[in-house]
């Protein structure tokens, strides 16, 4: 597995974090795999989510396991509610626990934004983009979910705007990184998506490969990528992970590899 991601083991538990991330004191991150929990069947055994049909209790429990991993107390989580949209949430300590340890009022959210310590973004994935995005000059962090409908709304891109709007960060000091997801190899899509990126995008040959019939090769990685350094993000400061999850569906969950039945791991971002 060819990645750009550092892998750690916690007492049988695996998770990626980001070397880029790493020379920063200022935060814990990391991304989750599917192995180390205690779920079971479909969810086998990490899995982070409330709506794949796990008990709650299980799913507190690989939280736990996680949470003990990073050193982070479990109530600082904040949990999105994702939809495949574009919608951008600033969230601060009053917000930590919500979605996990307590009922939420976070609906329709696939970005966090905190410039609070110790508030704990949660995205969840299971083939979709993560994206985390650290400002370390005006400690300002974030984390974005960004599916085929996300990419094609540019919803990394319209997070750091956000960002430049609300706490003045200046994309040139954004260090990001694309995390675990499916990539190019793996992701084939109708002309109906083709479609939808032609009215947001002008570089498709950049990152689109036809097959023929209508049939497409699509690389979400290089979309997010292009749409950030649009935005004045440096290349330099862009990792990608380069680890696909249909590809290693034996560590990570998948949607299409698993058709649909699966769970969802997390990417986790705190300022410290």
């Amino acid at each position: 597995m060819l990645k750009n991601l550092k892998m750690n083991d916690y007492n049988h538990l695996c998770y990626f974090t980001i070397p880029s991330f790493e020379e920063y004191i200022s935060v814990t991150h990391c991304f989750t795999s599917r192995i180390g929990g205690v779920s079971d069947g479909d969810n086998t055994s990490l899995n982070l989510s409330f709506k794949t049909g796990d008990t709650a209790e299980k799913v507190r429990e690989n939280y736990e396991r996680v949470c003990n991993a990073l050193n982070i107390p479990m109530e600082n989580l904040v949990l999105s509610d994702q939809v495949h949209g574009d919608r951008i949430k600033i969230v601060s300590s009053e917000d930590r626990g919500k979605g996990i340890l307590m009922n939420s009022d976070i609906y329709e959210i696939d970005a966090l934004i905190t410039n609070e310590k110790n508030v704990a973004l949660v995205t969840l994935y299971a083939d979709c983009v993560p994206i985390f995005i650290l400002d370390p000059k005006r400690n300002v962090i974030a984390l974005a979910h960004a599916g085929w409908k996300g990419t094609v709304l540019k919803i990394g891109a319209k997070v750091i705007n956000r960002m430049k709007e609300e706490f003045s960060t200046d994309p040139k000091d954004c260090i990001v990184a694309i995390g675990p997801s499916i990539g190019n190899c793996c992701y084939e899509v109708d002309q109906i998506v083709i479609d939808e990126f032609n009215k947001y995008f002008t570089n498709l040959s950049k990152f689109v490969i036809s097959k023929g019939d209508n049939k497409y090769m699509l690389d979400l990685w290089k979309a997010n990528k292009l749409a950030l350094e649009e935005i004045g993000v440096l290349a330099r400061n862009i990792t990608v992970s380069n680890i696909c999850t249909q590809c290693n569906h034996d560590i990570l969950f998948s949607h299409r590899a698993d058709k649909g039945k699966t769970g969802r791991m997390a990417g986790i971002l705190q300022l410290r």
